[in-house]
């Protein structure tokens, strides 16, 4: 746990900013806030969160209610899931089923979710039990159509809990925030000078395994929140020397090839953004494009980079976050 206490003008007045940093969702986290609170409080605040979403949504926990709902021991669900499961079947309606949260035994089949990669995935099998069509709610349950049904919330449970932690600050009165976990941004208000939030978008390169540690842009940004989905620590390039990675799609459970290598977008909740980066991602360049302008009256905003020529990347962003770049020059506008 590491905690600061700084002390800036802002808006003619001294203002009192803590930081807290710690570890939690197997991840880091970082929260800056305007508050004569003490730091120590916002920290077992973000520890309560940490223990309440791990009881709910994990499905490294076994214990969880989720590892429970998975093994079909239980079929009720909390507010948490609930939550969750809905905003889930909304992105995979947009998205036309390419987000699915049932693709749990397909991502452990093809070995990306940290256990040996299969060598010959039965797909036909498996197909069996993905899908929205094979679950519903009824009266606080989730009904299965298949015992063997699974769900994964990892594409948008830390950006929920970004969500999560943003309310509590809110209900301690605190106006001007950031919550940062694992890359997944939510902020309102003004920074420690008194202007806007700025979050780095990292560059896609193989190799870059250290978060922060190489720049791509800078977005400025307030009451809303951002989150990134990246290919470029598993890509790899093929005899063409374009720059491609695997993804799964749900809705033929079959490995895709795709060009783009990461999505960055930027919505009111954090749970929308990080769902919404996942589902672009899935998608490839050209379908998210289009679907990003579509989304554009929404107010969602993306950031695009994807495969070029050679050491090059193209770059797309929505037109709404042209004034929030750092820099745009030679990227394209959508």
């Amino acid at each position: 746990m590491m905690l600061f206490c700084l002390c800036v003008s802002c808006n003619s007045r001294r203002e009192e900013y803590v930081r807290v940093e710690g570890a939690m969702l197997g991840t880091f986290f970082q929260v800056s806030a305007a508050t004569e609170l003490p730091a120590e409080q916002i920290y077992d605040r973000m520890m309560h969160i940490d223990s309440v979403a791990k009881a709910s949504m994990s499905i490294f926990d076994e214990n969880s209610l989720l590892s429970r709902i998975n093994r079909s021991e239980t079929d009720s669900i909390d507010d948490h899931i609930l939550y969750n499961l809905t905003l889930a079947e909304k992105i995979y309606k947009i998205s036309g089923g390419v987000y699915d949260v049932t693709v749990k035994p397909l991502v452990e089949a093809y070995g990306f979710a940290g256990k040996n990669p299969s060598i010959k995935v039965n797909v036909d099998s498996l197909m069996a039990f993905i899908g929205f069509d094979k679950i519903r709610i009824e009266q606080g349950r989730l009904i299965k159509a298949d015992s063997r049904v699974q769900l994964d919330f990892n594409s948008i449970a830390k950006g929920y809990v970004v969500d999560l932690a943003v309310a509590e600050l809110q209900e301690l009165g605190i106006k001007n925030y950031m919550v940062d976990i694992g890359g997944e941004v939510r902020c309102g208000g003004v920074n420690p000078n008194g202007g806007k939030w700025r979050v780095g978008v990292e560059t896609p390169f193989d190799g870059n395994n250290t978060p922060g540690a190489y720049i791509q842009q800078v977005i400025s940004l307030t009451d809303c929140a951002m989150a990134t989905s990246g290919n470029y620590r598993r890509y790899y390039v093929d005899s063409e020397g374009r720059k491609v990675a695997h993804t799964i799609d749900p809705r033929t459970g079959r490995s895709a090839v795709s060009e783009l290598l990461s999505a960055t977008v930027v919505a009111a909740t954090c749970a929308e953004a990080d769902a919404l980066g996942t589902m672009f991602l899935a998608l490839g360049k050209e379908a998210a494009i289009e679907l990003a302008r579509e989304l554009a009256d929404d107010g969602v905003m993306v950031y695009l980079i994807a495969s070029g020529e050679g050491d090059e990347f193209e770059v797309y962003y929505s037109e709404a976050l042209a004034s929030s770049l750092k820099q745009r020059e030679g990227f394209r506008e959508i």
